[in-house]
């Protein structure tokens, strides 16, 4: 159970990391729905932070319910 914990807050500090990475750049203005003047498709590395985002995501959700049953028993 303690690895699973600390598997955990290392993935939540990594999804942290990814998502403070992604939003660098991104003005107020486009943070509220501006800039939606034009069609914007991810490449390179906003395509692979992106990703990575969804992974670590899952990773988290899925570690989240194992240490929720593994915590039950």
């Amino acid at each position: 159970m303690l690895i699973l914990t600390l598997l955990q807050i290392i993935i939540s500090l990594l999804l942290l990391g990814v998502i403070l990475l992604q939003s660098k750049g991104a003005g107020l203005g486009r943070a509220w729905g501006g800039e939606a003047g034009f069609y914007h498709t991810k490449r390179g590395m906003e395509k692979l932070l992106f990703i990575l985002t969804i992974v670590l995501a899952v990773l988290f959700f899925t570690i989240s319910i194992l240490n929720f049953i593994v915590g039950q028993k």
